[in-house]
């Protein structure tokens, strides 16, 4: 695989698991294991993802969230606890991915994989945040089935065409950013500000 393609498949999983870290690992274990996925040598390192242990524990992972992903303000307090474990999660996919003998390449494999996850984190939290305040309930479900629905088919992209599957979770990723930059200087305007305290004379 040439050296573009393996950053654009480390960023993409990376961004990937910024949304749903669990479904990720899972689903690309569980596709090593049935031979679904054929990795070429540099992508060795990957294996580990096949133990039946990593496949079992992400599938519980990937349940649970799946569920506190669809109940607002649940969904929140899940993102605030995974801020640090999505990034870190990405970052080690994203140096198993590039994989490479050099350590400046280790360790630009391991900021792009944590920089990229945080990102695609921050988008979803932030987006998440808003949605909650939305007195509409099924608003939460809709969205978080359409991250699930996104999440496994950019990673299937990812594994068939990993230039096009950055390029799109990028987009995305970015306009999660957008929306929420937007959101929050509207709520600005319409809401009243907080009232300042008076200074003690």
């Amino acid at each position: 695989m040439p050296a573009v393609e393996l950053i654009a498949l480390a960023s993409t999983v990376s961004l990937l698991a910024g949304w749903r870290l669990y479904l990720v690992t899972f689903a690309t274990g569980l596709a090593m294991k049935l031979g679904w996925i054929a990795l070429p040598d540099q992508l060795s390192a990957l294996d580990v993802l096949a133990n039946n242990w990593i496949i079992g524990v992400a599938a519980v992972g990937a349940l649970a969230e799946f569920f506190a992903d669809k109940i607002a303000w649940v969904d929140s307090a899940w993102d605030a606890v995974h801020s640090v474990v999505r990034p870190i999660g990405g970052a080690l996919l994203s140096m198993a991915i590039i994989d490479g003998a050099d350590p400046a390449w280790q360790l630009g494999s391991l900021l792009l994989g944590g920089g990229a996850a945080f990102l695609a984190h921050a988008g979803k939290a932030g987006a998440r945040t808003l949605v909650n305040a939305s007195p509409e309930p099924f608003s939460n479900v809709a969205v978080s089935t359409a991250e699930d629905v996104a999440t496994g088919g950019l990673l299937a992209l990812a594994i068939a065409n990993p230039v096009a599957a950055v390029l799109i979770a990028a987009i995305l990723v970015l306009l999660s950013l957008w929306l929420v930059w937007k959101a929050r200087a509207f709520l600005k305007r319409i809401l009243p500000p907080p009232p300042r305290r008076k200074s003690a004379r």
